[in-house]
């Protein structure tokens, strides 16, 4: 049997959700109130545009995402239905598709950016020095393992 966390591991922890949650919360209410989508389409956005022409099928997509997606699907019917992304048939695999980045997507995802980035340095940046920061995301980083592709 697994020994319990120490204290200091289950303070982490929660400082670690409050904060991802005080974040998340500042960052779509900024978007909001630029009238501008929200952050899971800039998510899927930038890793569509990071894919290039091939694009992404959504399984892919998913994994790529940095926010968690439970309804894939329905976040793509809206990016399609809005402009921003195109599915088109994959002749291997009469199921399946891909998807791609359209010019508006691409310019979507621009336009949000820099609300994105304002939110993300008031939200982080002016609470930490560039070496905490720094500091900051190696410990953050040292607590996951990216999937391979």
């Amino acid at each position: 049997m697994a020994s319990s966390p120490s204290e200091p591991v289950v303070r982490a922890w929660a400082r670690l959700e409050r904060a991802h949650r005080a974040a998340q919360t500042a960052v779509e209410a900024r978007l909001k109130e630029a009238g501008l989508p929200p952050l899971a389409w800039y998510d899927a956005l930038l890793e569509l545009e990071r894919a290039g022409a091939d694009g992404l099928r959504p399984f892919e997509l998913q994994r790529e995402m940095l926010f968690a997606q439970y309804n894939l699907s329905r976040l793509i019917d809206r990016l399609v239905a809005a402009g921003y992304v195109v599915r088109s048939a994959i002749a291997e695999d009469g199921r399946g598709h891909v998807l791609g980045l359209t010019r508006e997507g691409r310019a979507m995802r621009k336009r949000m950016w820099p609300v994105y980035a304002a939110a993300i340095e008031d939200a982080v940046g002016r609470h930490l020095s560039l070496a905490e920061a720094t500091t900051l995301a190696d410990l953050l980083g040292r607590l996951y393992s990216r999937p391979t592709k």
